[in-house]
């Protein structure tokens, strides 16, 4: 029987992003080094890792997103307290801050499955169960587009890198987040598509520590992965 990968968790609290962008990069040069020693030496399993955090109001541009889709001028952001960063990630424009989980898989897809479709699908399958567990049902997939919706809106963004099948960046569920941060964007680059949270469609502020422990048991459930702690 194959034994499953272990993936090392660490919840980061609240942090800037780009000190956890930096995080995600040199631990993804760790793991990719692993896998190029793996050559020498067999014995060699390369790590795993997955990093909670929420971000300081912040927002992050991907690598084919558009610049005018940031509708705030600078003056705005500076008077709001409100950073933004051009990333190396998947996808659009997107906000994180406080009161949304954010969750950076750096993972060898070599010893899941070297398929990054499958990847986001799985992703986006472990906050559908998740939100299900808080009476969220109707969490669901949009064709052509990446993420997690509940009717015409999405309550999870996701977008992604890779290098040599190791990945990092991850997904953005909305727990308890402001959504007023969305109207200064056009949110992942869609028009005609709102943004909503668990807050919103509960009615009620939701346990934090509840939706990181649900989140944790899902991903090792789909990803047939164990979650051991971890210390950087």
């Amino acid at each position: 029987m194959t034994k499953s990968p272990e993936v090392k968790w660490l919840d980061v609290g609240c942090k800037g992003y780009q000190e956890i962008w930096d995080l995600q990069e040199s631990h993804l040069q760790m793991v990719v080094n692993q896998k190029i020693a793996k050559r020498e030496n067999p014995d060699i399993v390369p790590d795993h890792f997955l990093f909670f955090v929420e971000h300081p109001p912040v927002y992050t541009l991907g690598k084919s997103g558009l610049a005018e889709h940031l509708l705030a001028s600078n003056e705005k952001l500076e008077q709001e307290g409100v950073q933004f960063v051009k990333t190396n990630r998947g996808g659009d424009i997107t906000f994180h801050g406080p009161g949304q989980l954010v969750g950076y898989p750096i993972l060898d897809l070599d010893q899941f499955y070297t398929d990054i479709h499958r990847y986001l699908r799985e992703l986006e399958e472990v906050v559908i169960q998740t939100i299900a567990e808080f009476g969220i049902q109707n969490g669901s997939r949009k064709e052509g587009l990446t993420g997690v919706w509940v009717g015409e809106e999405k309550i999870c963004a996701i977008g992604v890198r890779a290098s040599r099948w190791v990945t990092m960046h991850g997904f953005a569920l909305n727990v308890n987040t402001d959504l007023e941060y969305f109207n200064w964007i056009v949110p992942c680059g869609i028009t005609d598509k709102a943004v909503t949270s668990m807050q919103k469609i509960l009615e009620q502020e939701v346990d934090m520590e509840a939706v990181k422990r649900a989140l944790r048991t899902n991903f090792e459930r789909i990803f047939k992965a164990t979650l051991v702690p971890y210390e950087s």
